[in-house]
């Protein structure tokens, strides 16, 4: 199964939206690179070229994009508010956009399917790869939640 693919249905299972979101939002962590990396379980080196990229495509691609689409949530007046939301669901679909052309990068880097069954190291060793490592309580919820 492609990485994107088994991202959708995982990002489904009981839990796993939260701890994805919990690290994003508490801990500055990016989810498509920790998702990628419970999933290949790729090598320190390509966790670090990665950590690089996703970095780079956080800051200049999808955190703009996820910014304007929080900007769109409340009302905006005098914006109509059906207009306002039309316009959110369609930044809604360029950053899902995003995220996939990343989480298809990031399968290419790691060349392959998955390499465990025990996602726990994986995100260990992508957090230390960040630079910034949230609290292994946080990463050991998401890790429950993917089992």
């Amino acid at each position: 199964m492609r990485f994107w693919d088994w991202a959708l249905a995982t990002y489904d299972k009981l839990g796993v939206a939260e701890a994805c979101l919990m690290l994003q939002d508490e801990h500055d962590q990016q989810t498509a690179y920790l998702l990628w990396a419970a999933y290949a379980g790729p090598s320190p080196a390509i966790l670090a070229d990665g950590a690089e990229l996703a970095r780079h495509w956080e800051r200049e691609v999808l955190g703009p994009i996820r910014q304007a689409r929080r900007a769109l949530k409340p009302p905006l007046p005098p914006i109509e508010d059906g207009a306002r939301l039309g316009l959110r669901e369609e930044v809604k679909v360029v950053e899902l956009g995003a995220e996939r052309l990343l989480m298809e990068t990031l399968e290419a880097l790691s060349g392959g399917p998955p390499n465990s069954d025990d996602p726990m190291p994986a995100l260990l060793a992508a957090g230390r790869a960040w630079g910034h490592s949230p609290p292994r309580e946080a990463l050991q919820r998401l890790a429950s939640a993917l089992a």
